[in-house]
């Protein structure tokens, strides 16, 4: 049992460093022209009077896609 525990702490660690420089990139590249989550082309965006959709699916993707790599490499080790 303690197996276990010890290894939900290890990701836990492991998924708060990552949300953190998550959070860092973002802060840091906030005001650059770079098109970070939400600017994507390819997300989706239908603006009428009273009313905003907004659909990211480049941003689902692409975030996807980079999860995907973390946890293989997390997994790997």
């Amino acid at each position: 049992m303690s197996d276990i525990i010890q290894h939900i702490g290890k990701l836990l660690i492991v998924v708060g460093i990552v949300i953190a420089a998550a959070g860092a990139l973002l802060l840091l590249f906030r005001d650059s022209g770079i098109p970070f989550p939400g600017k994507l082309p390819g997300d989706i965006v239908i603006r009428k009077k009273n009313f905003t959709f907004y659909f990211p699916v480049a941003t689902s993707i692409l975030l996807s896609i980079i999860l995907s790599i973390i946890f293989y490499l997390i997994s790997r080790k």
